[in-house]
């Protein structure tokens, strides 16, 4: 039976939550987080966890912090990471010094510290990110799995992937755990080479592991000041300041967006989990959402001014639709996902309207480091 767990990024907006859900099912709690400033507001948890849980502060590539916060525990979530497909693309030294090699400090210290030796499963962070544009049915080919989109034909407004055999169209259904793995950005690179050293490390040692592929994770208490990693702060923060919506490619690419508790149930039931299981399990709702939706919902919620336009750039690296196949998740965990988006997203605006608006500053900024680097590309404005 697990007692203790080490959260890596514990403090983050996942972690936090997860460390609270650990505590109420009685588990000690250790969390290790680096207080990354492009995410963290302070350095400091919340009240109502710095008094419970054991903090160390500091970097996950750092072996000596490592070591002594993995020191006993029977269980570690590795949540740690950079995060954001846009940026990405151009912090490659970043996201793979972070991601790759924080992950290998953590599973060389699992199997060389004596003091590590009571960890009996590990379970990773992996992401939807890993499998690219996902799957699609092609009419002469069957199940297809698109290359990354040229950029000539979006230039001329051709969004959609189609067969990499035929060139014909394509549609799109949910994606699987079986899918191939064909990441179209370094954020998902790096997060699949963080799963499959997961997966091999537990197989070698003989302990548990998942690697649970969470979709797109919003609620309450995600980062609002950090402009890669969500569309749904992005909008929030604009909707609030009656500034325009400008929305990539024709609006009509989608997610699949997975509500916070969901996310903490799942992560919760993995550490749990008393069989012996080595494997990927997607996290998401199975349902996809056009990002028109979202902006047209979010800007209706706060009855805002903000036009909603659709302006035909694109982003190097994004992909086109995502859509989860979450029946593994519930034939291993027991567990289907509760809170649909509606809900979900009424949730997470009625407490973004309760924080103080981030200035566009900085999501204009991120855009143009994309621009200048010749990641962001412009079709005619679709009407």
């Amino acid at each position: 039976m697990i007692k203790s767990v080490l959260i890596t990024g514990g403090a983050g907006f996942i972690g936090s939550r997860l460390a609270k859900a650990c505590l109420n099912e009685g588990l000690k709690v250790r969390i290790l987080d680096s207080f990354s400033p492009q995410v963290h507001h302070t350095k400091r948890l919340s009240n109502d966890l710095s008094d419970r849980v054991d903090l160390f502060h500091g970097d996950i590539r750092d072996r000596a912090i490592v070591q002594n916060a993995v020191a006993g525990v029977d269980s570690v979530i590795h949540l740690a990471a950079e995060t954001g497909t846009g940026q990405s693309m151009y912090e490659i030294q970043r996201y793979f010094d972070v991601n790759v090699q924080g992950t290998a400090v953590l599973l060389d210290v699992l199997q060389n510290d004596a003091n590590a030796a009571s960890v009996r499963s590990v379970v990773v962070a992996s992401s939807r990110a890993i499998y690219g544009e996902g799957t699609y049915v092609c009419r002469s080919h069957g199940d297809v799995f698109p290359e990354q989109r040229a950029a000539d034909f979006m230039s001329k407004g051709s969004f959609e992937p189609v067969c990499p055999l035929c060139g014909c169209p394509v549609t799109m259904v949910a994606t699987s755990e079986d899918a191939a793995l064909k990441p179209m950005s370094f954020y998902g690179l790096t997060k699949q080479v963080q799963e499959e050293a997961v997966l091999l490390f537990a197989k070698t040692k003989g302990i548990s592991g998942f690697a649970l592929r969470y979709q797109n994770v919003f609620g309450p208490g995600q980062s609002l000041k950090n402009p890669y990693t969500g569309i749904l702060a992005v909008f929030s923060n604009l909707a609030r300041q009656n500034h325009p919506i400008d929305i990539f490619e024709d609006g009509l690419e989608s997610r699949d967006f997975v509500y916070i508790d969901d996310v903490v149930e799942a992560t919760k039931r993995a550490i749990m989990y008393e069989p012996h299981f080595v494997g990927s399990l997607n996290v998401g709702s199975g349902v996809a959402t056009t990002v028109i939706e979202v902006a047209k919902s979010i800007r209706d919620f706060f009855a805002s001014s903000s036009s909603v336009n659709v302006s035909g750039r694109y982003r190097v690296g994004d992909i086109r639709h995502n859509m989860a196949d979450t029946r593994r998740l519930q034939e291993v965990l027991g567990f289907k996902p509760e809170t649909d988006f509606p809900t979900g997203l009424r949730h997470f605006l009625t407490w973004a309207g309760g924080q103080p608006a981030e200035d566009k500053a900085a999501y204009t900024r991120s855009l143009a480091e994309l621009d200048a680097r010749g990641l962001m590309g412009s079709a005619k404005p679709v009407a």
